[in-house]
């Protein structure tokens, strides 16, 4: 399972290399595209079928899922990550995401998403302030009145 938060820098030509962690369940092949939350996110290939069947099930005569296959599908790239683990980011998803020199890799359990270390941050703060209100939210969602 992919879990826990991990920094690095970019390296030259927007190369990034996956920690350790994370690799032996990501396998070699990726596919890295742009995200909600103006991150990125990193998938298996295997999982990425998933992703791709719950969008591509959905009638392409609705306009909400035209623009949901126009967002992820049209923002994705294959990549075959090096012996090391290491990628390069697409320029585009670069800019999209404003990822510049620090990074951060964030498991969560099925993907990996990928931050620009200072948009994390601010991320991770709302998060520290506001995980009771998200959570009486999400658990809001699952009731139903009888």
């Amino acid at each position: 399972m992919l879990l826990g938060h991990y920094l690095t820098k970019l390296g030259d030509k927007n190369r990034a290399a996956i920690p350790a962690k994370f690799r032996s369940e990501l396998g070699t092949k990726v596919i890295l595209a742009q995200w909600y939350e103006n991150c990125l996110v990193l998938v298996s290939e295997e999982k990425w079928q998933k992703v791709v069947s719950q969008i591509t099930e959905k009638p392409f005569f609705s306009s909400p899922a035209r623009g949901t296959d126009r967002f992820l599908l049209g923002n994705a790239f294959e990549l075959e990550l090096d012996s090391q683990g290491r990628f390069v980011i697409p320029p585009t998803l670069c800019s999209y995401a404003g990822i510049s020199t620090e990074i951060a890799f964030v498991g969560l359990s099925n993907r990996v998403e990928i931050w620009a270390l200072e948009k994390w941050q601010a991320y991770q703060n709302y998060l520290d302030e506001n995980a009771e209100e998200i959570a009486d939210k999400l658990g809001q969602t699952g009731t139903t009145n009888e």
